[in-house]
């Protein structure tokens, strides 16, 4: 039988140091054995090499055999029967019994291997822990502790009372994994370490992951001699077979990690995670400065430990905010309220002290309208609106909030001493527009545990990585930060700046509403004089322009041999004047009236309109031999004289202009049309349309005409040929638009013409 081990030799160096797969060292600590058996027959294919010393059988008996040529019928079965449950549990472990020797035995799977530890009892006896005691301790201290900090040090103090090791700290750390040691237990001898600081590189990516899956780790002796895993070596099997033990409680850990620990003195250690929404939040971390093997149910009590602490962290740190946030939101209503009570608050209540309280700052600013207002302690106005005006351009549309503005503002460095820290609003009212709260510099000394730019060096033969040797007070200095903002304060300049671009929209808002009603007036005055030069020009014109028709027509008739040929040319020539203007005077009556009239909307046949309008023109349509066709029309809701006008204006037009010697033709359709199928930006896409169509057979017009046709005035040919005001067509255009609708020409010269009225369906 061939046996190989599966330790990973791999050297720890500068370029994998940050992804070492210590989840598969391949060995194990010797404070108890391993064996690793296949999930469907329970082979043994893993064990450690020291599995003769705890059981009396080498390693190549174990390898390849049942369980059940280990132990006895009975121990397998039950064995099979703990196994087999729904959810193994971890906390009660399985008990084997080897030469009279009880060992505990926790169980769990590695991929298709199922892996159990058997450590023997320390001191032979089975000694349970009192949970009643321990939980009514606990619930004593979480009522006298009304802060975190105080609880952690409870928490610390009673954790080394049920472990004995000679010190317990609580190790919280920041949003970058920089650790602090937050509280602390400890024997009387030896220094405190409350207080420091150790950086993000003391404990891994990788690391930090296996304390989240495995929340418990020891190493019972810190100068032990890793146990090789061992396992058949398979010829015709080419991988590199290798054991996750993630898992593990006997796990042995990296070579970096215990030089770390040599180098800090210590003798064995215990690692409690402290978890929260899954992410590590800190570690309950117990040092000895000897060995020491702690029994499992001693190690349980001291993870309940945790649990107690965890259940309390996010409701302590959720009290310790509702403190600030009381006093914030209080700052934030009277900020609110003047705000609301004022029109001018930016102007005259800016300087309100709540503003500041609001977000505990030391300064606020706003930009507005390119006037800079300022609020407590605050840099000089040109520092101000180019920070203003960089912060503009970085988030026109939302909020950003830092406690380290150097970091993304290089221009900072001058102002830091008021400005380190900034929460920012932008308002959309104007170019650079925005509200700012600052938080004035706080400069912090940290006590790093040893220099954290040497926490990982290469070794003296630069082989490998080497963690410090040195755990000396190492102090750095903070400048150009602030303290960081809370939640509660981010939440309330957040409020207050919505309200605030409120308050200015509304007074945009009132502003444009008075100058509208201003407006307004003007246009009512404007209508009004615009109605009376109608009425004069409609009504007292007429009079004067009827009595010059009549005294020409009465000089025409008169037989008097004293007028020259000459004089009643002129006459006849000013009658005619009068007459077109009495006509030009009568179609602007009608297009004012087309606007201005009452819109009284009736459901109307439009064959019935249709019909009486043929009936009206019947002598211009036989004076000309005109054909007028109609298909079937829709019955709409419209405004019948007004449609009845527009029907006459368009007919009136077709028999009109009409090719010399050419009989009129006039062809009348209506059709259903969708607005997406209509290119005019007039349509609505998503409204249907009547569309009714006049189509004739006469002069026609230029293309480019086809809009022009419909304005007031127009006129395409001579008065001569073709008599007209030339705001026929303009009515119908003002028509069809108190219809929610549209007119549309086209025609060709010498080809005809088509006008298409559009009715929303």
């Amino acid at each position: 039988m061939n046996i190989r081990d599966i330790v990973n030799r791999d050297i720890v160096n500068l370029t994998n140091c940050e992804s070492e797969p210590i989840h598969i060292p391949g060995s194990i600590q010797p404070h108890g054995f391993l064996l690793g058996l296949t999930k469907d027959n329970y082979l043994v294919e893993f064990c450690s090499g020291n599995c003769a010393v705890y059981s009396g059988l080498a390693p190549e008996q174990l390898l390849g055999k049942p369980l059940a040529a280990i132990f006895t019928d009975s121990i397998v079965n039950n064995f099979r029967q703990y196994a087999n449950a729904d959810v193994i549990d971890s906390a009660k472990p399985f008990v084997f019994t080897i030469n009279g020797t009880l060992f505990n035995t926790t169980v769990h799977e590695s991929g298709e291997t199922l892996i159990l530890e058997l450590e023997p009892f320390p001191d032979g006896t089975l000694n349970l822990p009192n949970l009643y005691n321990q939980t009514r301790t606990f619930v004593s201290l979480m009522e006298k502790s009304s802060h975190l900090i105080e609880l952690c040090g409870e928490i610390a103090k009673e954790t080394r009372s049920i472990t004995g090791y000679d010190r317990v700290m609580i190790y919280k750390f920041d949003q970058d994994y920089n650790g602090e040691v937050i509280a602390e237990s400890k024997r009387d001898d030896l220094n405190s370490f409350a207080g420091q600081k150790y950086p993000h590189t003391d404990i891994p990516v990788q690391a930090r992951e296996l304390y989240i899956r495995n929340p418990l780790r020891m190493i019972a002796d810190i100068n032990y001699t890793p146990v090789p895993l061992l396992t058949i070596d398979n010829n015709a099997d080419k991988t590199n077979k290798s054991l996750d033990l993630s898992l593990s409680v006997l796990r042995s850990v990296s070579p970096m990690h215990i030089e770390y620990l040599k180098n800090m003195g210590v003798g064995a250690t215990l690692t409690i995670s402290l978890l929260q929404n899954q992410k590590l939040w800190g570690l309950i971390a117990c040092h000895h400065y000897s060995p020491k093997v702690l029994p499992h149910y001693t190690r349980l009590s001291a993870m309940l430990q945790g649990h107690f602490l965890t259940s309390q962290i996010a409701v302590r740190e959720t009290a310790e905010e509702f403190e600030v946030s009381q006093g914030v939101e209080k700052a934030l209503v009277a900020s609110l309220a003047s705000l609301h009570e004022n029109e001018d608050f930016i102007g005259a209540h800016f300087q309100s002290p709540e503003l500041l309280r609001l977000a505990n700052a030391s300064g606020a600013a706003i930009y507005y309208q390119g006037k800079l207002s300022k609020n407590g302690s605050c840099p000089a106005d040109e520092a101000l609106t180019d920070l203003m005006s960089f912060l503009a351009n970085k988030h026109p549309t939302h909020d950003f909030h830092t406690d380290r503005l150097l970091d993304i503002y290089p221009a900072a460095e001058p102002i830091a001493k008021r400005a380190a820290g900034i929460i920012y609003h932008a308002l959309p009212s104007g170019a650079n527009d925005g509200i700012l709260w600052l938080r004035q510099e706080k400069i912090e000394t940290i006590n790093w545990a040893g220099n954290p730019d040497k926490a990982v060096l290469p070794n003296e033969e630069g082989v490998r990585l080497s963690p410090r040797k040195s755990f000396e007070l190492w102090m750095e200095v903070v400048k150009n930060k602030s303290l960081p903002w809370k939640k509660s304060e981010i939440n309330a300049a957040s409020s207050f700046s919505y309200a605030l671009q409120k308050h200015i929209n509304f007074h945009l808002i009132r502003t444009q509403e008075d100058k509208n009603r201003i407006l307004n007036e003007e246009l009512k005055t404007a209508n009004k004089e615009l109605a009376n030069l109608n009425w004069i020009s409609t009504h007292d014109l007429k009079e004067p322009l009827r009595k010059i028709q009549i005294f020409a027509s009465k000089v025409l008739d008169r037989e008097d041999p004293d007028l020259s040929a000459q004089v009643k040319d002129s006459v006849e020539r000013m009658r005619f004047a009068a007459e077109k203007m009495q006509l030009l005077i009568e179609d602007i009556l009608a297009y004012s009236k087309a606007g201005t009239m009452e819109k009284v909307f009736e459901t109307i046949d439009l064959n019935l309109i249709l019909g009486a309008v043929v009936a009206e023109l019947r002598d211009n349509v036989e004076e000309k031999n005109a054909i007028v066709t109609a298909g079937r029309l829709p019955t709409l809701k419209i405004i019948p004289f007004q449609v009845h006008q527009l029907f006459i204006n368009l007919i009136s037009n077709a028999i009109k202009f009409t090719k010399p010697g050419t009989n009129p033709e006039i062809r009348i359709t209506a059709s259903v049309e969708t607005g997406a199928d209509i290119s005019y930006e007039k349509a609505s896409r998503l409204t249907s349309y009547h569309r009714i169509s006049f189509e004739d057979n006469g002069i026609g017009f230029e293309k480019e005409y086809e809009n022009r046709i419909f304005d007031v005035f127009q006129r395409l040919h001579p008065a001569h040929k073709y008599p007209g005001t030339g705001i026929g067509l303009a009515i119908c255009k003002k028509i069809m638009e108190n219809h929610n609708g549209f007119i549309r020409a086209h025609s060709e010269p010498e080809k005809g013409s088509v006008f298409s009225l559009y009715f929303p369906a």
